[in-house]
């Protein structure tokens, strides 16, 4: 059990994502902000994203712990570094994993000037909440717990594997307005869920007997719904996932809308929402559901588990095979419907300092697309939906136009893995050639194990601007 502690922290610290991409949304010099909010003020008369490279998108962090809270230079034990953090942690931290790929993406301007984009990426989503009741349980054993409701519950966690077609639409709608939509398909690899758990697990003691205990399970209902993993093997998860990727997994629809309002010649406001959607889950469906009540009488306290002579432990496999006849796992096949996260994007920006067009310094004051600011601060909301509550972040950010062939944002972001996430981003030109770098939390990187969060984002594209 110890070891599985060991490695479930080592995973949570150096392996945890989130989707909030504040660097790249507002960052209307680069085609892909599009992605973020299909209503953003768009400046050129097209785009081609170089295939695989035009968007790269990591982001690894986490809300309770890091790599170098267990495995950094110390005079303390580390299992005792474990067993801190154990307790410091609460049941709403989480480690979550998101990761998007651009295959292709690309965009054009109408003869009725409306700007089309579409494409094709690759995401892997996936978050689970810290177990707190059940990590202490598996480290501490209930020799000290007796009496204490263990909350199966706690158990919550998602994980989906897909590709995303999509095709938007956006429009200036006269001077200040800008309105797109942009329409998804989806097409789900592989998925997994288990949410809505409950039950709980308590050691009273038994009758009369003060060296008797009773280990109770009650009103248990744990399920795991999966997609696409049953059938998985060896030989075919390479043709199976390509299949899938190509249209041949469950399929999903989505919507995302969004817009861009200046409010006055300084003030700008945009807002979207994305993701309004949801996966179809009808083949290679496989569930696991276990329910029931079960007490196991006369055995005396069994945590922390203790091997025998041999390294086994005879004990645990009995109580599993009497804890399987009484709280059996039922095998599932029925077809499911999963929501898809949903993400929103509020932003607020001043816009100061001589006004550009992409050719360089201009005196136009219509207010059209084409034209941005020098300089200027904002305020960006994010939120997500997640199985237990929402994921929220709040960022203040300055951009600042540099040359006409280079611009730069830098970023403050509070969100649940930080207080002190200081981030930048950069977009260059050179000819049509556009190439975009943004990373965050630069005040870690000269430790990154000290970091909660670091991420990391890049992309490619040819740009055909405005005649």
């Amino acid at each position: 059990m110890r070891i599985f502690f060991l490695f479930f922290f080592a995973l949570g610290a150096t392996v945890s994502f989130s989707q909030n991409k504040q660097l790249l949304y507002g960052f209307d010099e680069i085609p892909q902000s599009l992605l973020l909010n299909p209503g953003a003020k768009v400046s050129q008369k097209g785009h081609i994203g170089i295939p695989f490279l035009s968007q790269i998108h990591l982001n690894v962090g986490t809300s309770g712990v890091t790599v170098f809270d267990i495995f950094g230079e110390s005079n303390v034990d580390i299992n005792t570094r474990i067993r801190n953090k154990i307790f410091e942690m609460k049941d709403s931290d989480f480690f979550t994993a998101t990761q998007q790929l651009d295959i292709l993406n690309f965009g054009w301007k109408s003869k009725k000037d409306y700007y089309f984009s579409g494409g094709v990426y690759q995401e892997f989503d996936f978050i689970s909440y810290f177990p707190r009741d059940l990590a202490i349980l598996a480290w501490e054993g209930n020799r000290d717990y007796i009496g204490y409701e263990f909350d199966l519950g706690q158990v919550s966690t998602t994980g989906d594997v897909l590709t995303v077609y999509h095709f938007g639409a956006n429009k200036q709608v006269g001077k200040k307005l800008a309105v797109g939509a942009r329409a998804k398909l989806y097409s789900s690899i592989a998925s997994f869920r288990s949410v809505d758990n409950r039950g709980t697990f308590v050691t009273p003691l038994g009758d009369g007997d003060v060296n008797i205990y009773e280990h109770t399970l009650t009103n248990v209902n744990v399920q795991v719904e999966t997609s696409g993993i049953a059938d998985l093997d060896e030989g075919s998860i390479a043709s199976k996932t390509v299949g899938r990727a190509l249209l041949g997994g469950n399929l999903g629809l989505g919507l995302d809308l969004g817009a861009t309002y200046d409010i006055s010649e300084s003030f700008t406001a945009s807002a979207s929402i994305l993701d309004l959607g949801m996966v179809f889950h009808t083949k290679n469906v496989e569930a696991y559901r276990a329910t029931g009540d079960y007490t196991l009488d006369g055995i005396e306290l069994i945590f922390p588990p203790f091997a025998d002579s041999q390294g086994t432990l005879p004990y645990y496999d009995d109580l599993e095979d009497e804890i399987e006849r009484e709280i059996p796992i039922d095998t599932l096949t029925g077809r499911y419907t999963q929501l898809r996260p949903v993400k929103l994007n509020a932003s607020l920006r001043y816009n100061f300092g001589n006004r550009v067009g992409r050719g360089g310094p201009c005196d136009c004051r219509n207010g059209g697309a084409a034209e941005i600011t020098e300089q200027a601060v904002g305020i960006h909301l994010f939120g997500m939906d997640r199985p237990k509550r929402m994921q929220t972040a709040a960022t203040v950010y300055y951009y600042r136009r540099l040359w006409d062939f280079l611009s730069a944002k830098a970023t403050y972001t509070i969100d649940p893995y930080s207080s002190s996430n200081v981030g930048l981003g950069i977009s260059s030109r050179f000819g049509k050639f556009n190439f975009y770098v943004a990373a965050d939390n630069l005040l870690h990187y000269g430790n990154l194990a000290k970091a909660n969060n670091v991420s990391l984002q890049l992309g490619f594209n040819i740009i055909f601007d405005e005649e």
